[in-house]
């Protein structure tokens, strides 16, 4: 397979998750910052848009949830926002139309072009639930008609590091949550997780339980444990035969990277965690995003273009 082929479908996946962990935390922090009238709307809002990597538009003035919705929702110049990330993987796909299915690019393409360039504030649950629905037509469509092809495992591959990179954003927004009286119930049903969560502990959920789930329950999807053990499944199925035979134990670094996360999260006490749970969001972010960096590297080589000075390159 072509690297750039390899590379766009490996950011289709990024960027179909992305969306769709973006609109499932907007949702909830958008909506509890309306309930609760006694937190600091532009503190909570800047703290929301530095989990999310998203830079404020107006350094030292004060945001509003407004500002927020129209930057992380219906920007397209905003790397971080949802309306970048599914014009991304149309460009994407586009790139790739040779081994992207129709279903796909029609699903993609049709996507794209009904994203609104703006969105009222009574209208923007209407617009999540909206994301949240064309991300998983996108991806049943992946997960129903894709053969299991190294193709196939580029995409898998960028939907596993960026489910867990976004389940650990979610994470790492307790530390907001918790002054607005936002409870472990409230993370759980931002990504998904509350009713699987309680078939699995049949209880309230607690610090403890909530969090062990997800980062470590191995049969929740989007959990951080079960999407890197994916990621590194995938990074196995496309390496060369050779190297999944040597002898000398692990030689790729982003396998490497995932790894350690995996160990670290099955052998550290989950009490440990809870201890300080931002930063240690943080050091899986950053684990991650030197997976990312190193997978571009070895599978997606950057090739300068040839510069030409009269006859000469």
């Amino acid at each position: 397979m072509l690297s750039r082929i390899a590379e766009s479908l490996f950011w289709i996946g990024r960027y179909i998750e992305r969306a769709d962990g973006t609109s499932r935390i907007l949702d909830v922090h958008l909506q509890l910052l309306l309930e609760d009238p006694w937190v600091d709307e532009s503190t909570a809002c800047r703290s929301l848009l530095s989990v999310m990597g998203a830079a404020a538009v107006r350094p030292g003035q004060d945001l509003t949830r407004t500002d927020v919705l129209q930057l992380m929702a219906t920007d397209r110049t905003q790397p971080a926002s949802i309306a970048y990330s599914i014009g991304a993987a149309r460009e994407n796909a586009r790139r790739a139309r040779e081994i992207v299915s129709t279903e796909l690019w029609e699903c993609l393409n049709s996507t794209n072009a009904r994203m609104p360039f703006a969105v009222r504030q009574e209208k923007a649950h209407d617009l999540f639930e909206w994301v949240r629905e064309r991300s998983a037509l996108a991806v049943g469509v992946i997960d129903t008609g894709a053969p299991r092809d190294d193709a196939f495992q580029f995409l898998l591959l960028g939907r596993s590091l960026e489910r867990a990179d976004m389940t650990a954003r979610l994470l790492a927004t307790r530390s907001l949550t918790e002054a607005s009286g936002a409870s472990w119930t409230t993370i759980l049903r931002s990504c998904g997780a509350y009713e699987a969560y309680l078939r699995t502990y049949r209880g309230m959920p607690s610090a403890t339980n909530a969090a062990e789930f997800l980062l470590l329950d191995r049969l929740f999807p989007r959990s951080i444990l079960h999407s890197v053990s994916t990621a590194l499944t995938c990074l196995y199925d496309i390496q060369p035969r050779h190297e999944r035979q040597g002898r000398a134990g692990v030689t790729d670094q982003a396998q490497r990277l995932l790894g350690q996360i995996r160990s670290d999260l099955e052998y550290r006490p989950i009490h440990d965690t809870l201890g300080d749970l931002p930063r240690y969001m943080d050091s899986v972010q950053g684990a991650i995003s030197d997976a990312s960096e190193a997978i571009r590297k070895r599978y997606f080589p950057s090739i300068t273009a040839p510069s030409w000075i009269g006859e000469h390159v």
